[in-house]
C-alpha cells in the first residue's frame, strides 16, 4: 500500500508525489536548503524519469523519493 499524505490522499502517481515533495520543501527553512531541494525535485526527480513507463519501476522511484524526503525532514529543522 502506498504511503498516505497528510490529507489522507494516497501517493500513487508521479503527480501526487511531485505535489507532496513540493509541500515537504515548504517545511524546510527559507533560503539555500529549500531552494536546493525544490530544484532537485524538479530536475532530478521528474525530468530525469519522465520517460519511465514500467509501473513497478515507477512505484520503486516513488517509494525511494518518499523515504529520502522523510529522512531529510527528520534531519533539517523545520521552518517556523
Amino acid at each position: 500500500m502506498p504511503p498516505r499524505l497528510a490529507g489522507g490522499e494516497l501517493v500513487r502517481s508521479p503527480v501526487h508525489l511531485y505535489r507532496y515533495l513540493m509541500r515537504c520543501c515548504r517545511r524546510l527553512p527559507p533560503g539555500g536548503a529549500r531552494e536546493h531541494y525544490q530544484h532537485a525535485v524538479r530536475q532530478q526527480g521528474f525530468r530525469s524519469h519522465a520517460d519511465e513507463v514500467d509501473p513497478e519501476r515507477v512505484q520503486q522511484i516513488i517509494a525511494r523519493a518518499l523515504q529520502d524526503a522523510h529522512w531529510l525532514l527528520d534531519k533539517v529543522p523545520a521552518s517556523s
